[in-house]
């Protein structure tokens, strides 16, 4: 039997001897009356008084010489030694004392002292198990060393960290400010929004068509109605339906699915923004962006300077903006504005740069886009003007009928969001539907799909508007300095072990 299965087998022998006692090592309810913050915060005036407290946590440390022993209980707020005597507490709570084990839920019953050797600490009058461990919980040591904690023998392992999030964030207790962060950067968003008359809206995961991306959906079946339904890619289809009811601004959080690979900044699972606003166009989406970001970045750090990786990144606004063909021109030195289809191949074989053999030239130029330019946009960048071609949802730029009104906006070399002066013509939409669906014919499993109820919701009149999507995870990964998106999503798809 190996030192885990064993421990097991005496926490199991330990749970029938607290039966046996008549103790419930998993009784109905518990009660506190402070958590373990607020002893620290009164640390001078409860030893004075003296001050009973009911106390409850995780045991994390315990010790014993003969009649007297101590525990270190843990909240979600702080640690607290617990002094326990044999002469304070009943004989069979010394006993249930004795049967406790590291991980072990206890509620303590006390007063505030300080010990012989002024250790700050509650003196127990009763001990109440609250939860039996029943598996050791890995041990990562800790020593002080100039005043200072040191942890070592950390819980490390990448993919265990992953895979038992609970133990990282049970022992890992850094990694939880990371979720914290996460919760204020998505109110943060909501309350910029909601300042602004936005309205926040649920809508179909659960979808008859999928749309308003270029991705792979996840396929599933629902029996009762005997018809196959995909999980959604993007809020956006279903989101200007409500525009076309009245609403003149909402906004989604929530997750899509999109049946694709995985890497350090995908997950096929992950939780996007989009925001909707009549009235306004591609400029009123530059400002709720670069305004929100820069925002949440104050409101979090009291600086919109922020650290990443070593590079200090600045989201004071304004952000740079920049066309995609001068930004290719900037960085290849070649001027792709006449869209000529011969000479884009011809540069891209070159330059051993992959490319569907139906694409056109605009497809080609976005792909030398992101050969080129993409990891080289550190500082804040829209990049605006994309080509028609890879864009059907946006409306034509007014200058050049190759383009449409759409950026991205990259930060660091990745992209965080995506906008387009929406398209509200619905023969145009068609149209560019009805292409997507060609290319999907030739091959692109990518290509939109026709959506008829959402052509015939255009049908009956949408006003202009302005469209954006964020990346949430993306943002969380760049506002806690984390390379990883499994580093930001509590449970990140994994392999099968």
């Amino acid at each position: 039997m190996d030192n885990e299965s064993q421990l097991i087998k005496q926490r199991r022998e330990k749970y029938d001897k607290l039966l046996a006692m008549g103790i419930d090592p998993y009784p109905l309810r518990s009660e506190r009356t402070h958590c373990i913050m607020s002893l620290w915060e009164n640390e001078k005036d409860f030893v004075e008084k003296e001050q009973e407290v009911s106390v409850t946590g995780r045991i994390n440390a315990k010790r014993r010489q003969g009649k007297i022993g101590f525990l270190n209980l843990q909240d979600s707020t702080g640690r607290v030694q617990i002094f326990v005597r044999n002469d304070t507490v009943l004989d069979d709570n010394y006993e249930l004392f004795k049967l406790l084990d590291l991980g072990d839920f206890l509620q303590v019953d006390g007063k505030m002292i300080r010990t012989q050797t002024g250790e700050y600490s509650v003196l127990a009058s009763k001990l109440t198990l609250l939860a039996k461990n029943m598996r050791p919980i890995p041990t990562v040591k800790e020593k002080e060393v100039d005043g200072k904690i040191i942890r070592y023998d950390e819980f490390s392992d990448i993919e265990i960290r992953y895979r038992k999030r609970y133990l990282d964030l049970l022992l890992n207790p850094e990694h939880k400010k990371v979720f914290e962060t996460r919760s204020r950067i998505i109110q943060g968003m909501r309350d910029y929004l909601n300042k602004r008359a936005f309205l926040e809206v649920e809508t179909p995961i659960l979808q008859p068509l999928y749309g308003g991306a270029n991705a792979r959906p996840f396929i599933t079946h629902h029996n009762t109605l005997d018809m196959d339904l995909y999980l959604r890619i993007a809020t956006e289809l279903y989101l200007k339906r409500l525009v076309v009811g009245g609403f003149e601004r909402v906004y989604e959080i929530g997750k899509n699915f999109r049946n694709e690979g995985m890497d350090r900044t995908h997950n096929p699972e992950f939780t996007a923004l989009e925001v909707y606003q009549a009235y306004t166009d591609l400029d009123g989406m530059i400002d709720i962006t670069e305004g929100m970001i820069s925002t949440i970045a104050q409101d979090l750090f009291g600086t919109q300077k922020i650290d990443f990786q070593g590079t200090e990144i600045n989201l004071e606004r304004p952000w740079r903006k920049a066309s995609m063909l001068e930004l290719v021109k900037e960085h290849t030195g070649e001027d792709f504005s006449n869209f000529d289809l011969d000479r884009l191949k011809a540069f891209c074989k070159a330059k051993n740069i992959e490319v569907d053999p139906h694409a056109g030239p605009g497809k080609l130029i976005a792909e030398i886009f992101d050969t080129f330019v993409e990891d080289k946009l550190i500082q804040p960048t829209f990049v605006i003007d994309y080509p028609l071609e890879i864009s059907p949802l946006a409306k034509n730029h007014p200058d050049n009928p190759n383009l449409v009104e759409r950026f991205e906006v990259f930060i660091n070399g990745a992209e965080y969001g995506n906008a387009f002066t929406e398209l509200n013509n619905p023969i145009e939409q068609r149209k560019r539907l009805e292409h997507q669906a060609k290319m999907r014919e030739m091959g692109d499993d990518e290509a939109n799909v026709v959506d008829e109820d959402f052509l015939e919701a255009l049908d009956y009149g949408m006003p202009p508007m302005g469209g954006l999507g964020i990346g949430i995870d993306r943002l969380v990964m760049l506002l806690t300095n984390n390379v990883s998106i499994k580093e930001v999503i509590l449970f990140p798809q994994m392999k099968p072990e």
